[in-house]
């Protein structure tokens, strides 16, 4: 004898056979730039560099108190954070931000960063942010093959000017205040920004707050070997993001 069963019954299994299956299915989470997994935690994200280079919002972070996050024409992404505390022109240190980048071809890379001075309208005051490499193999500003290394390392010459603890002061010069690709160390003798790791993996990249006023947008490392200055600025393609 075949048993009945009720229509009712019938759909309701069918209905939760098939909620249970989509139910296991896990969705990205569009956070600008991001990987194969979900990723809602800014402080767990992992910037992962490809063909030597990375491009990372400066702003897909947590901030703490201090850093504003403001927005203007000229910049991409959810806007720019700028530093509205007090200046810390001596002492690095004060609102810390990390950043983890996953690198998976080692070598030189140069820094660089689109920061603008929102504030005054001298190019030589409010222009500047302190940035530290802590577990990198090496980070040192170059001019013509000469380098200067952070005061606090051990190692010499050290930069023109404010540095301390591992960190350098990173400014960006000239009358135009706007957003700009331009990091250098060493007051009125302008070096660029290297680092280097030896090995693949995870590394820190801390940024603490200088001058009130120092706005920055994004920030790029690419290998020289592969780029000019002119062909990394022209990406476009932000990094992958997947989550610590």
């Amino acid at each position: 004898m075949k048993t009945k069963i009720p229509l009712l019954t019938l759909v309701t299994i069918l209905f939760f056979s098939c909620s249970s299956d989509t139910d296991n299915v896990e969705e990205n989470i569009d956070t600008g730039n991001t990987g194969n997994q979900i990723c809602k935690n800014p402080s767990a994200f992992i910037f992962n560099e490809k063909d030597n280079f990375i491009l990372v919002e400066f702003e897909n972070n947590d901030f703490p108190t201090g850093w504003e996050l403001k927005t203007n024409s000229s910049t991409t992404g959810k806007g720019y954070y700028v530093w509205t505390g007090n200046q810390s022109l001596g002492k690095p240190g004060s609102g810390l931000v990390e950043f983890k980048l996953n690198i998976k071809n080692p070598g030189v890379y140069r820094f660089l960063w689109s920061s603008a001075v929102t504030q005054g309208n001298s190019g030589s005051d409010h222009n500047d942010s302190w940035l530290k490499f802590p577990d990198a193999d090496d980070f040192y500003g170059e001019k013509e093959g000469s380098k200067v290394y952070p005061k606090g390392t051990g190692k010499t010459p050290n930069p023109k000017g404010t540095s301390a603890d591992g960190w350098f002061k990173i400014y960006r010069s000239g009358n135009n205040l706007d957003f700009k690709w331009q990091a250098a160390t060493s007051d009125n003798d302008s070096h660029k920004i290297y680092v280097k790791f030896e090995k693949p993996g995870v590394y820190s990249m801390q940024v603490s707050a200088r001058s009130s006023g120092h706005g920055i947008d994004k920030f790029m490392l690419f290998n020289e070997s592969y780029y000019t200055q002119n062909n990394a600025i022209q990406k476009t393609s932000f990094s992958e993001i997947t989550c610590n």
